[in-house]
């Protein structure tokens, strides 16, 4: 690890004010909806408690949030091009296919609907590109190494807006006028903008009274970072919105014969918001593989469409590594140099040299690198001395569905953390989150929407390998630039 990051902070508080601080956080957070459900209490609907927050800001540099912030646009661009592309999805995804079931059935449904003929051109893209900060050896400044880019299910945007609010109250208690300089908490739009992206997807689907689908899983019927999405498209766009699991749409959906719209309740289907769908445990029978297949056979925008969640693959973002690939598709040559900048070392684990190589790297030194499946929602990665053991118990072929990259060494800080109304103190790496917006009509150049959409800043301990919030790793954060 990195030597601490801004040793000073977080500021100095007596332990008095810092337990009025927690006080004022959690009546904050439970009165402005900054909220969870408490697991144990999934099927009873009358009890929340506040999000796990950070109790004060987390330092971050302007510069390279500044970067990751610019990025935004030329990586959702990117990926829109990848997604267009049937050879670039076949290299990437068909040696996957034989050794990873999940992997397998999406690349079927996507072999199936190009086949058919694609209903509907236009692609809603709700992203987010993840970064932690490295400081090179040698170096004064860190900069930034992407970790992942979300396609589906990129989750927090609410709930990350309302900690920044949080965190306006909470830098009051700052004694250092230096460290509140102006745009310090940098304002994140993220409620607002994924909302205004299912909105603009609507508007163009061009059918007024049908509706916005979120696909959920039973448990997440009342999330409150879905909540908000949803408050916020019913009173900023008047659109409506149904939520159901994969089961209930198989069950309960069909296509117009005609028109090929998604009919659920007698309801038609504009856009279908995936906010599950991204594991195998989501897919526990046939129902939900036939269901979604029928979305994505249908009329109805899609976020994300098949195309968006496979070029979503860690092996993806391997190949994207690779001399040449990046450059195909981002013809600015400056462009192409800044996102190259943002990655990490990337290596296949194939049978390939590179692959073989990879793996007597990983023998030799796994602590300097993290095994990543092709999985989403956090929990799923293999660390340090439990690399040597899986590598060796997996086949060439089986190891193929993995990607081999170099671990990222984020510098420290110091700050408080806020769970279930306890307080940790400690060093913690923090984790930065660009949300994109992107809608991209038929081909690789029809761009109809490409924004920025806020920020989250996720931070846990720093002995905690994975970083998600929904886990039970990460608390949710935000940036104090400096």
């Amino acid at each position: 690890m990195s030597e601490t990051f801004f040793p000073e902070y977080p500021p100095n508080i007596s332990d008095e004010n810092l337990q009025t601080l927690k006080n004022l956080a959690i009546d904050w957070s439970l009165s402005h909806g900054l909220v969870i459900r408490p697991p144990t209490n999934l099927s009873n609907n009358s009890f929340v408690m506040h999000a796990p927050v950070s109790l004060f800001p987390s330092p971050f540099p302007r510069k390279t949030y500044d970067e990751a912030i610019e990025l935004q646009p030329a990586f959702n661009l990117l990926f829109h091009r990848l997604s267009q592309d049937f050879e670039f999805i076949t290299h990437a995804i068909k040696e996957i296919t034989g050794v990873d079931d999940f992997v397998d059935n999406l690349y079927k449904i996507y072999l199936k609907v190009k086949e058919e003929g694609i209903v509907q051109p236009i692609s809603l893209g709700l992203h987010r590109s993840d970064y932690l900060l490295q400081v090179p050896p040698n170096a004064t400044e860190a900069n930034i190494l992407q970790v992942e880019f979300n396609t589906i299910s990129s989750s927090f945007s609410s709930l990350s807006s309302l900690t920044g609010d949080l965190h306006k109250q909470s830098t009051k208690y700052f004694n250092s006028s230096e460290l509140l300089k102006k745009d310090s908490l940098p304002l994140n739009d993220s409620m607002t903008s994924l909302p205004k992206g299912l909105a603009k997807a609507h508007e163009l689907y061009g059918s007024p009274n049908a509706v916005v689908m979120m696909v959920v899983i039973d448990e997440e019927r009342n999330a409150f970072d879905q909540r908000w999405i949803e408050y916020n498209l019913l009173n900023n766009h008047t659109v409506h919105i149904i939520r159901k699991t994969l089961a209930e749409i198989n069950d309960q959906g069909k296509l117009d014969s005609k028109t090929k719209a998604l009919i659920i309740d007698g309801k038609e289907v504009a856009v279908t918001y995936f906010r599950s769908g991204y594991s195998p445990e989501q897919h526990p029978t046939k129902k939900e593989w036939d269901a979604r297949l029928l979305i994505e056979r249908s009329k109805s925008i899609k976020c994300p469409s098949i195309s968006y969640q496979l070029v979503g693959a860690k092996k993806v973002q391997q190949l994207l590594a690779m001399p040449g690939i990046v450059e195909k598709y981002v013809t600015d040559p400056t462009e192409a140099k800044k996102l190259r900048a943002s990655f990490a070392g990337l290596h296949p684990l194939d049978s390939s040299p590179e692959g073989e190589a990879a793996v007597k790297l990983a023998m030799k030194n796994p602590e300097s690198y993290v095994m990543k499946p092709q999985r989403e929602g956090g929990g799923n990665n293999i660390y340090a001395n439990d690399i040597p053991p899986m590598l060796s118990k997996l086949s060439v072929s089986e190891r193929s569905s993995y990607i081999l990259m170099d671990l990222i060494q984020p510098p420290l800080m110091k700050n408080i953390i806020l769970r279930q109304g306890e307080l940790i103190k400690g060093e913690m790496i923090s984790e930065l989150g660009i949300y994109g917006i992107f809608i991209g009509g038929e081909g690789e150049n029809e761009v109809i929407m490409n924004e920025i959409g806020g920020h989250l800043l996720r931070t846990k301990g720093r002995k905690t390998n994975e970083g998600g919030v929904a886990t039970g790793f990460a608390v949710i954060d935000s940036p104090l630039l400096i």
